[in-house]
């Protein structure tokens, strides 16, 4: 396959990927926003949606004050922030254009329409009447595209192409939702004083937060399948980093990742695919207590990185053009 090809279909599952989770984060901040909380508090959950996306210093350049209208709007519709679902569904959008011929007129016609149909949401304002509505539509076509392309592409070296993309993204993505969204909750009320009805107080927290948290990455009946039990933080950091049965799990995520790496593997992806390799087995054979031991957000960090140095690794291998 020609890199420039592989090139179109990475990115365009990628940026489709990280559409839907810009939703689920915007969801969950959203619905959040609605519990009973202090003003801190609510203006640190959007911070913490803009630390995930590495977007914090862009936005108070540009806007100021952090404030819940702002973040929505720049994280929905702002055409100079490149993360914004705008230029995701934008970029997807275009990456399929350029690949046209190597997808199916399903999926073709599938990410043209998840665009057409953004722009005349934007214009008719249902992300301002109904953010919670209009984020569930983000999210069913990102389902829809890649159930279309499940469905009714060969799987052949596009569609593998197509698959590292999506999961590289989504494991990058949790990894940074857990990250900020645990180290927010231990100094939100864990490094707090007690007082006369803090014990209750923190469990009302836990269960709110703790919920939010699994919701926003469709895990709460996952997790209450799996435990059976009051979400605990480091249940819930086992299911998202550990079960790879969770779809949205890190190990599940780098199974993907290798497996798909495994079939499109030439002659210069050796070294890349042994760094998939080692980080999904360092997931496969992880204990949860060992990484709360040695720290979650040093485990999130390295973990980030390592995802990062893979990226870059594909990139080199196959997506670059050989120079002649």
């Amino acid at each position: 396959m020609l890199s420039r090809t592989a090139d179109h279909l990475f990115w365009m599952a990628r940026y489709m990927e990280r559409a839907e989770n810009t939703a689920r984060m915007l969801d969950v901040n959203y619905q959040t926003s609605l519990l009973p909380q202090s003003a801190d508090a609510a203006e640190n959950g959007w911070r913490g949606l803009l630390s995930i996306s590495e977007l914090s210093h862009d936005y108070t350049t540009r806007y100021g004050e952090v404030d819940a209208r702002k973040v929505m709007s720049y994280m929905v519709s702002d055409e100079k922030n490149p993360s914004s679902i705008y230029n995701c569904l934008l970029a997807a959008r275009e990456n399929a254009r350029a690949v046209r011929g190597t997808l199916t007129t399903e999926v073709w016609e599938t990410q043209n329409q998840t665009w057409i149909e953004f722009q005349r949401m934007l214009r008719n304002k249902a992300f301002e009447r109904d953010p919670g509505d209009a984020f569930e539509w983000v999210k069913f076509r990102s389902h829809l595209s890649r159930g279309v392309t499940v469905g009714t592409m060969l799987q052949d070296e596009a569609f593998h192409f197509l698959r590292i993309g999506s999961f590289l993204e989504r494991a990058d993505n949790t990894a940074r939702m857990l990250d900020v969204k645990f180290h927010a909750v231990e100094s939100e009320f864990y490094g707090a004083g007690t007082g006369n009805g803090a014990a209750s107080r923190d469990q009302e927290y836990d269960f709110y937060h703790w919920s939010a948290i699994l919701r926003s990455v469709s895990g709460f009946e996952v997790y209450r399948k799996a435990y059976r039990n009051v979400i605990r933080p480091e249940k819930v950091a086992e299911l998202l980093i550990l079960r790879a049965d969770m779809p949205r799990s890190l190990a599940c995520c780098m199974d993907e990742v290798v497996a798909n790496l495994k079939r499109v593997a030439n002659e210069q992806s050796h070294e890349t695919l042994r760094r998939a390799g080692r980080l999904q087995s360092d997931l496969r054979f992880g204990r949860i207590d060992e990484i709360l031991a040695t720290g979650l957000h040093a485990f999130l960090s390295q973990f980030l990185e390592r995802v990062g140095t893979l990226g870059v690794g594909i990139s080199r291998d196959f997506l670059v053009p050989v120079a002649a």
